[in-house]
């Protein structure tokens, strides 16, 4: 599959998802499709009916939510995902893996124009990061990974976490950061929001930092990476 451009400026229509979670992008994302409507999507991403294979996820506003009808049961700002993987079911339903891919503004919602929820987003890319800032990038990003160590360390066992790479993307690292912390809906969408790499940084650092706070003063730990996907996996509106 051919992965679209990852900050490309313009308007665009996608199939929407909503999920009472927030993507991030470079993240993967499983989901168990079973609902008619999301099982024809999936048929048209893996058709390539779909272009790009490329559709948007939006967080829920509220979880009690069921059925998405205008633009304030939704954050306004998304990210698209690349289909990547999809197991079509003896029964019909699908269980398939996508890859985040690039952040986009949900402007107008159509009901209608498809078996599932379309949306025309303008897609959102980063602000530059002048040359006369990377020592200051350097500088964040070392403080940023201290605080994904200690929260990990904090919060998993040695074999449950590892840090990104060392030549990490600077307006990925803090996504990259996140990806495997157990935040709040809230934080994540603040992160997602943020157009400024190096303010990104200082968020991610911040939340790390007070979530690390929490599990050292109560004690207490979340389940690992691998066994909390059984229990925690996004809800959505199948």
């Amino acid at each position: 599959m051919t992965e679209p451009e990852q900050c490309p400026s313009g308007t665009a229509t996608l199939p929407l998802f909503p999920l009472q979670t927030v993507l991030l992008p470079g993240t993967h994302l499983p989901l168990h499709i079973f609902e008619p409507r999301y099982r024809q999507l999936t048929a048209d991403l893996v058709t390539g009916t779909v272009p790009e294979h490329e559709f948007g996820v939006v967080a829920l506003r509220a979880p009690l939510v069921r059925e998405v009808s205008g633009l304030d049961h939704v954050y306004s700002v998304g990210c698209s995902t690349i289909l990547r993987e999809a197991k079509r079911l003896p029964d019909g339903r699908y269980d398939v893996v996508t890859r985040a891919a690039r952040r986009f503004r949900l402007r107008e919602l159509h009901r209608a124009s498809a078996p599932y929820l379309m949306g025309v987003v303008d897609w959102l890319p980063d602000d530059p990061v002048p040359a006369t800032a990377e020592s200051t990038a350097r500088q964040l990003a070392e403080v940023a990974r201290g605080a994904h160590e200690r929260y990990c360390e904090a919060a998993w066992h040695a074999d449950d976490w590892h840090p990104p790479h060392d030549d990490a993307d600077l307006g990925e690292l803090a996504y990259q950061l996140a990806a495997d912390c157990l935040l709040p809906l809230e934080d994540r969408q603040l992160l997602l929001e943020e157009t400024h790499p190096l303010r990104r940084l200082r968020i991610v650092c911040r939340l790390l930092t007070r979530e690390a706070g929490f599990l050292e003063t109560l004690g207490a730990v979340p389940l690992p990476p691998t066994e909390l996907a059984t229990f925690s996996k996004p809800a959505d509106l199948n």
